[in-house]
């Protein structure tokens, strides 16, 4: 990972005055989920980074994504979806580097807490009659992936039909495990973080992130009304603006 540290650490202009963007993606997606996102961020001069999250528990994930912090000689800002918030929550408890978080339709839990928890706290979640039968690991543990002909519907409702099919054909399963793995830090308690969800999510309810928002005394909280749970797909400006917003704040 040290070209990263060596890229980001050029005595360019932009390089020099704007944290480096670390983008994680959740379950039943992947790095490309991050892409109109990335255009934005990249258009306006931010360095950025979309990791490919493995999905395969919490701290080894979270280990696998502090190894590119590590690389990374500037200021970051983390950003998790889904799934991909207990990573950074864990992640960032690590790095001094890290000055600020945003959860992008994402867990944000506790010490203890498991993302399967988080999503049953509140009504709403409709993703376990949409799971297919798990895939058994032949090192042990399951698989599970979204059914292809459910995923749009319960994944990416206001995306179009074509795009959604991509995305369900190209989906990355995570293990049962990892929505199942207790979180051992909560860096939301001691770094800034900001909220951004749909207001028609239906893997995490919009209760349940309102809930974890408020409770991480996020600086600003964005409900895209309408949106479904891969908003950074189906709304890639609100989103980046709230990451840039994010970047601007945290480095003042």
């Amino acid at each position: 990972m040290a070209a990263f540290g060596s890229a980001y650490a050029q005595p360019a202009k932009t390089a020099a005055v704007m944290p480096v963007i670390v983008l994680v993606h959740g379950a039943f997606a992947d790095a490309s989920s991050w892409n109109g996102v990335v255009k934005i961020l990249e258009k306006d001069g931010y360095p950025v980074v979309a990791a490919a999250n493995p999905l395969r528990g919490v701290a080894s994930d979270a280990q696998y994504v502090a190894d590119i912090v590590s690389g990374i000689a500037s200021p970051v800002v983390l950003v998790g979806h889904s799934y991909g918030g207990s990573v950074i929550s864990e992640t960032a408890d690590r790095h001094a580097n890290v000055k600020a978080l945003v959860y992008v339709a994402a867990f944000a839990p506790d010490v203890g807490e498991t993302a399967a928890g988080l999503s049953g706290k509140f009504p709403g979640s409709t993703l376990a009659p949409t799971l297919a039968p798990p895939v058994p690991l032949s090192g042990g543990g399951k698989d599970l992936y979204i059914q292809q002909e459910k995923f749009h519907d319960q994944f990416a409702a206001d995306v179009s039909g074509a795009e959604a099919k991509l995305m369900a054909a190209t989906q990355r399963p995570i293990t049962e495990a990892a929505l199942n793995e207790a979180q051992t830090a909560a860096a939301w308690k001691k770094i800034p973080s900001w909220f951004i969800y749909g207001g028609r999510d239906k893997n995490i309810p919009p209760e349940a992130s309102a809930f974890m928002a408020e409770r991480a005394h996020s600086r600003e909280t964005v409900v895209i009304k309408g949106a479904s749970h891969v908003v950074m797909v189906s709304n890639p400006e609100p989103v980046a603006r709230l990451i840039e917003k994010a970047a601007t704040e945290a480095l003042r």
